[in-house]
């Protein structure tokens, strides 16, 4: 499994290496650098929750968004559930040689739950609203629903020496068409589609790497996700 995981990163890194070479197309493999934490406190239905992400059109450079997101969390007692209200901060470039910058602020509110089928499929299901203040837009509003699944090889649990398959579906809508000044967008925002190969470090940290397919209204194309996840108790 080991060797599987090690082939898997280096199949993934000679593409972003071709990708490199021809530019910063759109069509072209990006690369999404990422780090997720989840903070809970003992004796306490509160926590925190934080991902922060950098994004790039190419695997280095060229920079696509800076994403830092941070939230608060509340789990009810004796439920499966857990929300939270956070805030967002969103830095975008465009493709290309352009130094052209555009910035978003972005409260979000979410809901969190999870499910097991038989001893290895393990279901999340995320459901998030978006109010959006983007620059040079009309205020917006966005809609969206995750599906992730993990399957682990070696074990019925995530935890520490852990080999899991990691697949994603999320689709993307928006509250709002009008934007400002005579421009729309569609309803159909983007659609995300990934899979990918994960490891526990130990039983809280765990480390992933695969393949997103990212549609939008406009475009298509592949990005590289190489992640962190970290769970964390006071």
């Amino acid at each position: 499994m080991k060797h599987f995981f090690i082939a898997l990163l280096l199949l993934i890194t000679t593409h972003s290496l071709k990708a490199q070479a021809t530019g910063p197309d759109e069509d072209q493999l990006g690369a999404w650098y990422m780090y997720f934490a989840n903070l809970d406190f003992d004796d306490s239905q509160f926590g925190i929750q934080g991902d922060y992400q950098f994004r790039f059109w190419e695997p280095v450079g060229d920079l696509e968004q800076i994403l830092l997101r941070t939230g608060l969390t509340y789990t009810p007692k004796n439920a499966k559930i857990k929300f939270t209200l956070g805030y967002a901060s969103i830095t975008s470039g465009v493709p290309g040689e352009s130094n052209d910058r555009s910035h978003e602020n972005r409260i979000y509110q979410e809901a969190l739950f999870s499910q097991k089928i038989g001893a290895r499929f393990l279901l999340t299901h995320r459901i998030r609203y978006e109010q959006r203040w983007v620059d040079d837009q009309d205020f917006r509003t966005r809609y969206r629903y995750n599906l992730f699944l993990n399957v682990p090889f070696n074990g019925t649990d995530l935890g520490d020496n852990i080999f899991y398959l990691a697949l994603y579906n999320e689709i993307f809508i928006n509250g709002e068409t009008d934007i400002g000044d005579n421009r729309e967008v569609q309803l159909f925002d983007r659609n995300r589609t990934y899979l990918g190969l994960g490891y526990g470090i130990t039983d809280n940290l765990r480390t992933q790497i695969g393949w997103m397919n990212q549609t939008t209204a406009n475009w298509q194309k592949g990005q590289l996700q190489l992640s962190l996840h970290h769970n964390m108790r006071l």
